[in-house]
């Protein structure tokens, strides 16, 4: 079992930045595909970002590539999203996940989910 916890959210301006934690207890995280993915009012839950197994290799979305960063910190199990150029439309909830499928960008394979924290962008 893996519990994630995330934090971090809250309101911010456009053009502003804010930085997401992940801690994970159980498992180490080491051993999953730690993802990002968010959730908007009345929109289907979308892929983020993710990290290999190790930090090695990131994935983004092509909506948030350049402006958001996923990073890991295995001593601490825990991983970071840092969020710069916030748009209005990157208002979510955003939910920490882990995998170990390949098909780590597709909500339906995440094997384990955080409770989800809140991100507001205002214009």
């Amino acid at each position: 079992q893996v519990q994630l916890v995330e934090s971090g959210g809250g309101l911010v301006q456009a053009g502003g930045s804010l930085r997401l934690s992940c801690a994970a207890s159980g498992r180490t995280f080491s051993s999953y595909i730690m993802g990002w993915f968010r959730q908007a009012p009345g929109k289907e839950r979308e892929f983020v970002a993710a990290i290999s197994r190790g930090g090695g290799r990131t994935s983004y979305a092509t909506s948030v590539k350049g402006r958001f960063t996923i990073s890991g910190d295995n001593a601490k199990n825990t991983v970071y999203l840092q969020m710069n150029s916030l748009k209005p439309e990157d208002t979510a909830v955003y939910y920490c996940a882990a995998t170990t499928s390949v098909y780590y960008s597709d909500p339906r394979y995440s094997e384990y989910w955080g409770q989800g924290t809140q991100v507001t962008v205002s214009s």
